[in-house]
């Protein structure tokens, strides 16, 4: 009786698919969407997204978007955290946009205190200021297309990502300060700032009238008293303060009125104000 002979159909081999999964991943750096599996496995749209499909059904990748992938590192179960750097997240998702506050602070040096969110102003609509994804908490902002000024361009990697320059940074902190901490925190980065070799009063009121923020005038002008040696800086303030009067920060309980500023402030900003006095400006 003749013997009969199984063979095994092929299996797709994990070093194969892992080779395929790396070839694109080295051309997208960490960020894939159909396009790059197409461009690199020479693919049609069809098939290219059956790939896709399926190595995320595998758990070789995440969706991190609309049709955007990464590769997820061996430690992404316990940290639950995808991406090494989340910055390369805010071209894909939000542009036109840039990082900004407390992060791009973070990025200049002018603090050293450490914030989990990611602050993204952008020109997108947005439905909510939070956006999670896969444990990375980004706080958005919205801004019009002309205030679209003031920042750089870094590179992450293979992708380029707009962050706001320390001048931008300052004055999006002082008319929103929320998104620099509260403004005990702003007040700590706008001292540091003037310790860069870069710092430039003179960009901060060119900013500051760019933006057309009249509450930034009032603000950089009372934490201007707080720092010596910049009479010039709080002499342009007070040369654009507006009408009506602003809060130091909209986030606080601010009961006592500074006149000379047209801005109502904390009970316990008043000694800092008092203190201030004594120091030549």
């Amino acid at each position: 009786m003749a013997t009969k002979i199984y063979r095994k159909t092929p299996r797709p081999s994990l070093t194969r698919s892992h080779g395929r999964l790396a070839a694109v991943l080295s051309g997208a750096d960490r960020l894939i969407r159909v396009e790059d599996v197409m461009a690199t496995l020479s693919m049609d749209r069809k098939s290219a997204a059956k790939t896709l499909a399926r190595w995320y059904a595998q758990q070789w990748l995440q969706r991190v978007g609309h049709g955007l992938y990464t590769a997820i590192p061996l430690d992404a179960r316990a940290t639950g955290q995808v991406l090494e750097d989340p910055w390369i997240l805010v071209p894909p998702l939000f542009n036109p946009a840039y990082v900004g506050g407390w992060t791009a602070a973070e990025h200049w040096d002018l603090t050293e205190q450490l914030f989990r969110a990611i602050i993204v102003f952008t020109t997108k609509n947005i439905r909510t200021r939070r956006r999670n994804v896969h444990g990375i908490t980004f706080l958005l902002r919205h801004i019009q297309p002309n205030a679209l000024f003031g920042t750089r361009n870094i590179w992450r990697g293979q992708v380029k990502v707009q962050v706001s320059d320390a001048h931008r940074t300052i004055i999006d902190m002082l008319a929103d300060p929320a998104v620099g901490g509260g403004i005990r925190h702003v007040a700590d980065c706008f001292a540091a700032y003037f310790q860069l070799k870069e710092a430039s009063p003179e960009t901060l009121i060119q900013y500051a009238e760019k933006l057309g923020n009249g509450a930034v005038f009032k603000r950089m002008g009372f934490l201007a008293e707080t720092i010596p040696n910049h009479r010039a800086l709080i002499e342009a303030c007070r040369e654009r303060l507006t009408q009506g009067n602003a809060k130091l920060d909209p986030g606080l309980e601010c009961p006592r009125l500074v006149r000379a500023w047209r801005l109502w402030i904390p009970k316990t900003w008043a000694a800092v104000r008092l203190s201030a006095k004594e120091r030549p400006s």
